[in-house]
């Protein structure tokens, strides 16, 4: 059974994930749905760091789920 310690740690590792996929696809599907044209070119001139918050977070949401799917077949 994993300690306090190991379940706050994991639970960070999963909010840092959520939090970050959040943000990158929000960058990303915000030139889609703003309504001012500016927000629309500002958004889209961040499209680099949208895909970078995204693949991060899958990459944290990731590293949770293989970190609980090893503890759980051990």
């Amino acid at each position: 059974m994993p300690s306090s310690h190991q379940r706050k740690q994991d639970s960070e590792l999963l909010l840092k994930g959520a939090v970050c996929a959040l943000i990158g696809a929000i960058i990303l599907l915000a030139p889609y749905v703003a309504r001012s044209q500016d927000v629309r070119e500002l958004m889209a001139q961040a499209h680099l760091a949208g895909w970078f918050a995204l693949v991060l977070g899958c990459a944290f949401l990731l590293r949770y789920g293989l970190v609980r799917w090893r503890r759980r077949s051990h």
